[in-house]
């Protein structure tokens, strides 16, 4: 049974998910020593923002196959560490986009109302009403660094108080913002006309001290900053500077660039409403990233693709099916490259034919990529790091496109090129079945399946039957029978479907056979049985 090691607190119904398919078992709040002995044990690991995956962890998990992140950011795990060894990593990104967003509310009305010195006067015996005049949210300009999925969801809302919202963000398209109702600018646009300005992006390299002394000088002096997203986003030296300066009413911050952020002037300061990462911690949102986290690492622990990998694109259902065969294909084409192999690959390019260009190709080619590699490759490979594999041994990779190649309406073709020159191999699909359609500059036609003896040789007369006789006489059965030629006499390969074992002794006399140039055994999967219609 597979194990499942969850090192931080998680909705009980996610955990029922496991029952019966997987063991659980709980970090329970043990330390950085005690986190890499389980994981070293364990198939899958689900964390949330309390341990971190590092490499040295990663590396210790010689049985993992995913890592599941029960909220949206991963920058506790290193992505880098997991891609290199075909781990998937998956989380779950639109299941407290809700909370969050309304979180950015609670700060804005927080901070525009003063509730919390209203209260802690009113706590203390004060009836002070004229002290605590606020702002209303109504008729200020809202600026949204980052109209992702939580960035639009706060779009969504700001409209409702009567807000006018402006965005910034290079990778969202002008009609998806329109549609929103929000008007796209540059940065330093949304600094100047914002009243309010909350941010939804990333931790990574272009992030990290986004807004620094400069970018809080540049703002509408009396502006106030709500930070949900990531505690790096901000240089506190500068915030903290800014709100003494009074260029900043105030902040509302759920993220610290050190967290717990013990000790922080912010936390003390009279402009500041501070939460201890909580914007995403409601009970309907903890349930549902739970619960999408577990559904995922199942899917990839029985043998399926998750629906939100952050190491490989996300596919939907139809795309999935659609994709399915052609992984499938691919992965075949590069295992049966492999095994005819002469020298080692310099290059390889993948080209989509016909509609087959329309595809989501990227994943495809991971696929013939670790068909390529497999079994020369020191480590697992699979759809995420497969790629990684080939570049780190120096092998480039493209992909290109063409139009339909005679009778196919959808191509896949690896060219691979050597010291030898280049080589190619074509295949497609048909009613969700691959074939392998062409071996270099020879068409042909047959299931990539089961063992195949394949061979290189000289056409002439009696070849057919040589090859039928040596391997009756070894008891190896013949199950199809495909060759490709240029012309008569000229050079062509064959492809034997066998159902016995063949020896290497076997293979030699196949080599000695006239006319025969070269031969090599092929094993690949075998594929279900298809009822005849």
């Amino acid at each position: 049974m597979n194990r499942v090691l969850i090192t931080d607190p998680i909705d009980a119904d996610a955990l029922a998910l496991l029952a019966g398919k997987a063991e659980i078992v709980e970090l329970a709040g043990r330390g950085d020593r005690e986190l890499i002995d389980l994981v070293a044990e364990s198939d899958a690991v689900v964390v949330r923002s309390g341990a971190h995956i590092t490499r040295s962890v990663i590396e210790a998990g010689t049985r993992l196959r995913v890592i599941g992140r029960a909220g949206v950011g991963v920058d506790n795990i290193d992505l880098v560490a997991a891609t290199e060894r075909g781990i998937w990593v998956v989380n779950a990104p639109d299941s407290n986009s809700v909370a969050v967003a309304e979180h950015v509310f609670a700060l804005m009305l927080a901070l525009s109302r003063r509730l919390l010195g209203a209260s802690a006067s009113l706590a203390q015996g004060e009836w002070r009403r004229s002290a605590f005049r606020g702002e209303e949210l109504s008729g200020k300009t809202l600026g949204i660094l980052g109209l992702g999925r939580i960035g639009s969801r706060v779009a969504e809302r700001a409209r409702a108080f009567g807000m006018t919202v402006i965005a910034h963000d290079p990778f969202v398209a002008p009609t998806q913002a329109q549609g929103l109702g929000v008007r796209l600018v540059a940065l330093t646009d949304l600094l100047q006309e914002s009243d309010f300005i909350t941010l939804h992006v990333p931790a990574a390299e272009g992030t990290d001290h986004l807004l620094g002394t400069a970018q809080l000088a540049a703002c509408k002096r009396g502006a106030y900053l709500i930070n949900c997203s990531r505690g790096c986003v901000v240089d506190e030296v500068a915030l903290l500077a800014a709100l003494d300066s009074g260029q900043l009413a105030g902040a509302g911050l759920d993220v610290f660039e050190k967290e717990p952020p013990t000790g922080s002037p912010l936390l003390t300061h009279l402009r500041v409403v501070a939460t201890p990462h909580i914007g995403g911690m409601t009970r309907e949102a903890q349930r549902g990233v739970a619960l999408a986290t577990m559904e995922q690492v199942l899917d990839v622990l029985e043998g399926r693709a998750p629906s939100h990998p952050v190491n490989a694109p996300a596919l939907s259902p139809e795309e999935q099916a659609r994709l399915g065969p052609y992984l499938d294909l691919a992965r075949r084409l590069g295992r049966f490259y492999n095994a005819i192999a002469r020298d080692p690959v310099e290059s390889v390019e993948i080209c989509y034919s016909g509609r087959a260009a329309e595809m989501k190709t990227a994943l495809v080619t991971s696929a013939a990529l670790q068909g390529l590699l497999e079994g020369v490759s020191d480590i697992p490979l699979n759809l995420v790091n497969a790629r990684v594999a080939a570049l780190r041994r120096g092998i480039s990779v493209t992909e290109t496109t063409a139009p339909p190649v005679g009778p196919y309406s959808e191509l896949v073709t690896l060219r691979i090129n050597t010291d030898d020159g280049e080589h190619q191999l074509a295949g497609t699909t048909m009613h969700g079945r691959p074939y392998v359609v062409r071996i270099e500059d020879f068409w042909i036609n047959f299931v990539p399946a089961g063992t195949l003896l394949y061979t290189e040789h000289t056409e002439q007369p009696g070849i057919l039957g040589r090859m039928g006789t040596l391997l009756g006489e070894r008891n190896v059965n013949i199950s199809f029978v495909q060759v490709g030629r240029s012309a008569r006499g000229g050079q062509g390969v064959m492809i034997v479907g066998i159902d016995d074992v063949m020896s290497s002794s076997d293979l030699d006399e196949v080599c000695r056979l006239p006319s025969v140039a070269r031969a090599r055994l092929v094993r690949l999967p075998g594929l279900p049985e298809v009822a005849a219609p």
